[in-house]
Parts: C-alpha cells; sequence; structure tokens
C-alpha cells in the first residue's frame, strides 16, 4: 500500500459526498488510500480493487504461513515421498 499523504489523502465526509466519484478516480489513478474524517476523526478508508485485493492476498499468504509455521512446531512434516504418497491418496478419494 503506497504511503498516505496528509495534505491530499484525508478528506472530510461532507467533502467526499459531494464529489465521490472524483474520489474514487482519484484513488484509482493515484493508487493512494483515501481517508474520510467525520466531525476530525477518521470515519472510513476508500481503497481501490487492486489495493484491497493485494491487501486480502497478503493476509492470506502471513495465515498460511502462520498456519505452517504451527504445524512444522507440531512435527507435522512430510518428506518427499511421504508427499507424494499423501497426493496420491487424496486423487485416489476424489476419483472414487
Amino acid at each position: 500500500m503506497k504511503t498516505i499523504r496528509i495534505s491530499s489523502d484525508i478528506i472530510p465526509l461532507g467533502e467526499f459526498k459531494t464529489g465521490i466519484s472524483a474520489c474514487l478516480k482519484k484513488v484509482q489513478d493515484t493508487g493512494h488510500p483515501l481517508i474520510i474524517t467525520q466531525n476530525g476523526r477518521p470515519a472510513g478508508v476508500l481503497l481501490s480493487p487492486a489495493e484491497y485485493d493485494a491487501l486480502v492476498y497478503r493476509r492470506q499468504f502471513a495465515e498460511s504461513v502462520g498456519l505452517g509455521l504451527l504445524a512444522a512446531e507440531a512435527g507435522e512434516v512430510y518428506d518427499t515421498e511421504g508427499v507424494r504418497k499423501k497426493m496420491k491418496e487424496k486423487r485416489a478419494s476424489a476419483n472414487q
């Protein structure tokens, strides 16, 4: 995610409401998130679809790595032959 620029990436809710189309275009063009404030406090963040997808992917990747590390610490590790055997068993059960 790109760094937030205080001077241009924070917008009050009222201004956002009147310029939604321009805000969407700006987020798409710059790739910067837009912080929407209400009563001077952060109330929401507008992201481009690409930035949202990237965040979701990174989160899922980090969770997968964490699960893998936990499994390894628990001794749930396989050598190459063990992985091949497991895959063969899964394919066989899927074909039944």
